[in-house]
């Protein structure tokens, strides 16, 4: 169950790590519906077993703690306007 969530949660990452730095800025600003959107997702996917539901709600709870933790590492852009975090990317 465990490896089931992680697995699902490094691939957001991934997704997230690929897009172009100002695109990931802009998604960053809607971490709470990317949260409520993964969550979703990946529960209509493994719905039916517990394991698959546990990893699921795991997958959601690891992806809530990551985007919060992206959004003040690295800010987020709202209405063209950078907002830094710890670190300042060049956009």
């Amino acid at each position: 169950m465990i490896e089931t969530g992680i697995a699902i949660f490094l691939s957001l990452v991934f997704i997230l790590a690929k897009l172009p730095r100002r695109l990931m800025l802009r998604a960053l600003r809607h971490d709470i519906a990317i949260d409520v959107a993964v969550t979703f997702l990946v529960l209509v996917i493994h719905w039916g077993t517990f394991s698959g539901v546990m990893a699921a709600t795991f997958a959601g709870l690891l992806t809530s703690v990551g985007t919060s933790a992206a959004k003040r590492l690295f800010g987020y852009i709202h209405r063209d306007q950078y907002v830094p975090g710890f670190i300042h990317l060049k956009v």
